[in-house]
């Protein structure tokens, strides 16, 4: 692993939203999934890949992870193998996935601003589908989860902290 002298970054606070529910629920998923892209952007080849844990999680692969976590509930994708999205493939970069998730949240929010009632299905062709609130809800809970392990494993490997 390389040097971890801790490189603090300042810190963001939690969004301040408006009085709404979905205004709130969208603002801490967008700040949990600007935290997380921002945990690895910049983390060195090749250690963006190590495992940093005995499981093999990585921080690349995190944020793979999430990539397809946010195509399947907001895109209705299938996903066949959900362990296969904690690697991104060898030809895959930093910067490659980065720009794929954002992508990824990109069109889930296109999706999203067109739900106007968060008890109706998140629109999703083809598959079952839960309420827009039990998607958002998940998707905070899912996307801070994995930052919390991207913060970890991002300050083993260069001694970045910070959200």
């Amino acid at each position: 692993m390389p040097s971890t002298t801790r490189r603090a970054r300042r810190d963001t606070p939690p969004p301040r939203t408006g009085g709404g529910e979905a205004e709130t629920l969208r603002g801490f998923l967008d700040y949990l999934r600007t935290s997380i892209a921002a945990k690895v952007e910049g983390a060195p080849e090749p250690h963006v890949r190590a495992a940093g844990v005995p499981s093999g999680t990585n921080l690349l692969g995190l944020l793979n992870h999430l990539t397809f976590v946010e195509r399947s509930m907001f895109l209705g994708e299938e996903v066949a193998d959900w362990q296969a999205t904690f690697h991104a493939a060898a030809s895959d970069g930093v910067e490659e996935v980065v720009a794929r998730y954002r992508e990824a949240v990109e069109r889930a929010n296109e999706v999203l601003d067109g739900c106007a009632d968060l008890g109706a299905p998140v629109p999703r062709p083809g598959r079952p589908a839960p309420s827009v609130r039990w998607a958002l809800a998940h998707m905070i809970e899912e996307t801070g989860r994995h930052a919390g392990h991207a913060d970890i494993l991002r300050e083993q490997i260069d001694g970045a902290t910070g959200r």
